[in-house]
């Protein structure tokens, strides 16, 4: 037997646990919340127990609940990206398991058996056996789960999140091929393949791999976002990603602010050579200029269609070039670039838009020249001046 008092917010809630039946109420003030605690138990005692059925059909079942949160909270709260995948997550497997369940009918150890039950399901791919589900998709049902029962918690509807802290129980092997960044020839040789293969889209992809922008921020990209600078020696020459394109609508960028990505002199003058044919265009329309047109419309103006991109674009281009790595995920590829530049370690990551390189970044370390600090070694497009920087100093891309 238990009874418990919480304050959850502002409001006192009294919590009963007597041989797995649970109840909660909110009863104010912590003086209420203590004298309702003694008649509990008081009742308990006496062998009372009709008020633990009291009020059962209020608390609403697992798929119910679901759907108010996400109509109430995660599609106004979450960008629609986030909230689509909540919804996905939920719908394929989360509620056929807990669906008809009462919220204070979910136990701990009925979630533990469902995270290892999905960690040990099995596919067949090409006549071998592979585990269903990556560990990153089991982290992502579970924190479905957990985020919808934390905010049953906050609500006062059960005492505690029964998905709290069980990720170490899912088991998953790692799979066989893992992504990893193109090297520098193989970038080269793809963009080569793009000449070819699609030429219209060849500025598109050397701006991906050049920049490591997320294809929705590519996508989302306008020329007023561009610094050209007043010639490919100014250092004042930056992106601004302050926009993304997902699900048919622009938002925020994935980390919801704004960040500055250098440009390099070889991306510089190859949009420059853009912008300069699309502003003759617009002034002979006249119009006034292009700052608020997108940099990469498609063929009839409109905003590209990110679906096709993969298939059939970048596909074709690697069948041809033959890399064996895809060049635009958020990956080392733009983080190699600075590569003689003599960039820290700091700057790097400030670059790729996250607190940690997700590549071994040791293998890339090399001493600076002042023996002071340790900077990163990469590719094409910039020039080795580390040679000119000062500790705490980070060049731009040249």
């Amino acid at each position: 037997m238990g009874v418990k008092i919480k304050k959850r917010g502002s409001k006192w809630y009294v919590y009963v646990n007597y041989h797995g039946k649970r109840k909660n109420k909110c009863v104010g003030t912590r003086e209420a919340a203590e004298r309702v605690r003694r008649e509990v138990e008081a009742r308990l005692a006496l062998g009372d127990l009709k008020f633990l059925d009291e009020g059962d059909q209020q608390v609403p079942i697992f798929k119910d609940y679901a759907r108010q949160w996400l109509s109430s909270y995660a599609e106004l709260e979450c960008k629609v990206s986030t909230a689509r995948s909540y919804e996905q997550l939920l719908r394929l497997h989360v509620t056929p398991r807990f669906g008809e369940k009462r919220l204070t009918e979910i136990r701990r150890d009925e979630v533990k058996l469902f995270l290892s039950q999905l960690s040990q399901a099995t596919r067949v791919v090409k006549e071998n056996t592979i585990p269903r589900f990556s560990k990153n998709t089991l982290r992502l049902i579970i924190c479905a789960l957990r985020t919808v029962m934390n905010a049953a918690v906050e609500d006062g509807i059960i005492e505690s999140n029964p998905a709290s802290k069980v990720g170490r129980f899912a088991k998953s092997e790692k799979p066989a091929r893992q992504a990893s960044a193109m090297t520098r020839a193989e970038s080269e040789s793809f963009l080569v393949a793009v000449r070819e293969v699609c030429a219209e889209w060849y500025i598109f992809f050397l701006t991906a791999l050049r920049s490591g922008m997320r294809k929705g921020e590519l996508i989302a990209l306008k020329w007023g976002d561009i610094q050209f600078g007043d010639s490919d020696e100014d250092p004042n020459r930056y992106i601004l990603v302050q926009r993304n394109y997902s699900y048919g609508r622009f938002t925020s960028p994935k980390s919801k602010k704004s960040r500055r990505v250098d440009l390099s002199k070889q991306l510089r003058a190859a949009l420059l050579e853009i912008r300069d044919t699309r502003l003759l265009a617009v002034m002979m329309a006249g119009k006034t200029g292009i700052a608020d047109d997108l940099v990469f419309p498609s063929q009839v103006g409109t905003i590209i269609k990110a679906d096709n991109i993969v298939p059939r674009y970048m596909e074709p281009a690697l069948e041809k070039g033959r890399p064996t790595q895809v060049p635009i995920p958020r990956s080392p590829a733009h983080v190699r670039e600075p590569a003689d530049s003599g960039w820290r370690l700091a700057r790097v990551r400030e670059r790729a838009n996250g607190p940690q390189l997700n590549p071994d970044h040791s293998r890339y370390l090399r001493p600076s020249d002042s023996g002071s600090r340790y900077c990163l070694g990469g590719p094409a497009g910039f020039q080795n001046n580390s040679a000119s920087i000062r500790t705490g100093d980070a060049p731009r891309a040249q």
